[in-house]
């Protein structure tokens, strides 16, 4: 998915509109210094909660909200996103303040939370093209060190401590993310996911660790800075949990085996030419920031990303059906899930 489609905004796409007024109104009820008048654009990227451009004569905010029409139970947390995100301000690991979570459905229809816009890049293609072939191996330093960072950190010194539940999470999740796959009806079923849940069911590891994990660590989820090789912002905390960092970080690095159409992925690159890590020096990198020796089972965490992605492209696909998703590249997702779920297979084989 090429990233100037999700660069930037656009006028506020039918059926995703609601009361400005009213949110000004919330707005000076609630968010500290703000002041309007106050217009609102779409950012062009989201897919899953719609978000939203606020610009005042002060200041630019960012607004996320869950999106209009039927939705899957447990989906588009917002609150979760603004919860977490407000744990981790002055963590010391990147993330945008918070300026107020809203959950009374008459503002503007469904819930949502206001947090700063953090000024700088993102990238929507992993091989960096903007990025001096010196500096690309910084960036994914950066990278890496940002979700050790979210590793390493004390949960429970945050206030997390009942974020999720521990122990068992990848019986958990395969189970979360199968059910939602099998009611999905609209959607329909894929025999190479299929095939797939029932591996993952037989496959589980013993490692049963427990850490904060954000559940969509990619390039194109993090602003870095404008000029230099460090993330300002990790975005798009949705699917934040506690959960298995193993699980996160494979996540993560699922973007060496995914093809670039599909999501930020360096399939097919050559990586030599580009001075970007290859996949085995990546991980060692995680585990030297982590204090990890090796990451045995990596076969298990690699196809159990991939199924969670898949299982995501999948529940876009009932939205696209139902009409309620929120980016005007759903589409796209739907059309190359066929393939993502051939993929997701391939890890098992």
């Amino acid at each position: 998915m090429s990233g100037t489609e999700n660069e930037g905004t656009t006028a506020v796409r039918p059926g995703f509109g609601f009361d400005e007024a009213r949110l000004a109104g919330w707005m000076e009820a609630h968010v500290e210094g703000f002041s309007g008048p106050l217009s609102v654009r779409q950012f062009r990227g989201g897919q899953s909660n719609p978000t939203y451009q606020l610009v005042t004569p002060g200041r630019r905010y960012v607004l996320r909200r869950k999106p209009p029409g039927q939705l899957l139970k447990g989906a588009h947390a917002v609150e979760r996103e603004a919860r977490v995100l407000s744990a981790l301000s002055g963590s010391g690991l990147p993330v945008p303040r918070v300026f107020g979570l809203c959950t009374d459905e008459s503002v503007l229809g469904t819930w949502f939370f206001i947090m700063e816009m953090v000024e700088g890049r993102i990238f929507w293609d992993a091989t960096f093209p903007d990025v001096a072939r010196a500096s690309r191996p910084a960036y994914f330093a950066a990278m890496n060190g940002a979700i050790a960072a979210l590793h390493k950190a004390d949960y429970t010194a945050l206030g997390l401590g009942d974020f999720g539940r521990t122990g068992n999470y990848f019986s958990r999740q395969i189970e979360r993310w199968a059910g939602q796959y099998e009611a999905d009806h609209e959607a329909g079923r894929d025999a190479n996911m299929d095939r797939l849940i029932s591996w993952l069911r037989a496959h589980i590891p013993a490692d049963d660790t427990t850490s904060l994990v954000h559940g969509d660590f990619r390039c194109d989820n993090m602003i870095f800075h404008p000029t230099e090789p460090r993330v300002l912002a990790v975005l798009d905390w949705e699917l934040s949990t506690l959960g298995h960092p193993l699980a996160d970080f494979a996540y993560h690095a699922m973007m060496y085996r995914m093809p670039p159409h599909i999501v930020a992925g360096l399939k097919g690159a050559d990586l030599a030419a580009l001075n970007i890590p290859a996949e085995a020096d990546y991980i060692a990198a995680y585990c030297a920031n982590t204090g990890r020796a090796s990451i045995p089972d990596y076969k298990f965490y690699a196809a159990f990303s991939f199924f969670r992605i898949a299982a995501i492209f999948h529940g876009v696909k009932g939205r696209v059906l139902r009409g309620t998703a929120a980016s005007a590249q759903a589409l796209e997702r739907v059309q190359v899930l066929p393939e993502l779920m051939a993929l997701a297979g391939a890890q098992a084989a």
